[in-house]
């Protein structure tokens, strides 16, 4: 295990298949607001599935945050700015994936 762990919060984002391209570009603006306005996200980026394997079933955008803590993930999930986020996202969103993890090395 590193010296000084982190805890990985990473958010795969499907869209559905009429959600336009300025719908998609607002979610992406929106998610990207996220570490200025919540305390505890160490670093955050994301990017589009560039994948030739073709095995993203459907997941185009990857969002990845880092936390020093169990607490400052909990935080992040309850924060009123996230929570209006996540609020937003009926429109346009199909479906979600969310994997947290301890970095090992």
């Amino acid at each position: 295990m590193p010296a000084n762990p982190s805890l990985r919060h990473v958010v795969l984002f499907a869209f559905k298949a009429d959600a336009g391209q300025d719908a998609i570009d607002a979610v992406v603006s929106d998610f990207a607001k996220l570490p200025a306005a919540i305390p505890g996200i160490q670093a955050y980026e994301w990017g589009t599935n560039v994948s030739p394997e073709g095995l993203n079933n459907g997941f185009t955008h990857c969002f990845t945050l880092t936390f020093g803590s169990d607490a400052d993930r909990d935080a992040y999930l309850v924060h009123p700015a996230h929570e209006r986020f996540v609020g937003t996202l009926g429109g346009a969103l199909e479906r979600s994936l969310v994997v947290d993890y301890w970095t090992q090395g």
